[in-house]
């Protein structure tokens, strides 16, 4: 009930926007973790990211995940709440910015994530991490390019990493369908993409392709969920590994913000998270809880 009156205190917030995630951050513990601030991960670039890394752990798996904002807005450290839920879950949690439309257009912003991928395959084991349990995860904007950086092998293979190189990938409300593209400013953002198809993860999936996590809100208005379905079935039809979670009640923001650590009572999102990466980094599942009597 405690909860629930807390989430219900909160919900206001969950309009989003970069107050609100200031509020959530303010509320999220600073305590159970160690914070890396402002790695630079690409020496070209000068892209940095932030490394949480729980206490008491020893060769953790690794979640890299990438904010989402149109490709065009956000900033790793609105994202704090996400880096202190994974790593309270016991992962090394790696939060990295990368280039955004106008300063550039696709695929640099993929090309960023992969150099932060070689980044952490090289350097995470100097904060607790395991460089062979490499999870790529995603919001929105975000998903779209951990899903090219697990499907589509170009990105990685540019940077030296070997196929096997991720052990999964996580989307929350991602867009991997989205053709034909109509709204002006995106048209800017992907105008470079030629064919328009290699923009798309739904035409990467293949059968030896990383495990899929894929999470979405019904109620989501800004990234249709017909997107998630769309790479999930072509994921089944290419004989890929999919695991596939709708939420009837949350809209696109609710999905992430489902990961601070005072909103985990709208949806299971976290939890469908630990057990995923549990299942293929090879990590027991957590014990069942007796119900509350």
């Amino acid at each position: 009930m405690y909860k629930k009156l807390i989430v219900l205190a909160l919900a206001p917030l969950l309009l989003w926007g970069c107050q609100a995630q200031k509020v959530i951050n303010a509320i999220t513990p600073t305590r159970g973790y160690e914070l890396a601030s402002n790695l630079v991960y690409d020496a070209d670039t000068g892209n940095k990211l932030d490394v949480y890394q729980p206490e008491g752990v020893r060769n953790a798996p690794v979640v890299l995940f990438f904010y989402g904002g149109r490709w065009q807005e956000g900033d790793k450290e609105l994202y704090r709440f996400v880096g202190q839920a994974l790593a309270a879950r016991g992962y090394v949690a790696v939060l990295p910015n990368y280039r955004l439309f106008p300063e550039v257009e696709f695929p640099a912003f993929v090309e960023d994530g992969a150099a932060a991928v070689q980044w952490v395959r090289q350097q995470v084991q100097h904060y607790r991490g395991d460089p062979q349990k490499i999870f790529v995860m995603g919001h929105s904007a975000g998903a779209q390019i951990a899903a090219l950086l697990a499907l589509d092998g170009q990105y990685l293979s540019r940077r030296g990493l070997p196929a096997n190189t991720l052990s999964g990938m996580i989307g929350l409300a991602g867009p991997y369908d989205f053709l034909p593209i109509t709204a002006p400013d995106l048209r800017r953002v992907f105008a470079p993409a030629q064919p328009p198809e290699v923009s798309q993860p739904v035409n990467f999936v293949r059968r030896d392709a990383p495990p899929l996590l894929l999470l979405h809100g019904e109620d989501d208005q800004t990234v249709e969920v017909a997107n998630t379905i769309a790479l999930r079935d072509a994921t089944v039809r290419a004989g890929g590994a999919v695991e596939t979670v709708l939420y009837p009640k949350l809209n696109h923001s609710r999905i992430v913000g489902s990961l601070a650590v005072r909103l985990e009572a709208l949806a299971d999102v976290l939890d469908q998270i630990d057990q995923f990466v549990r299942k293929h980094s090879g990590m027991p599942p957590l014990p069942v809880q007796a119900p509350a009597q």
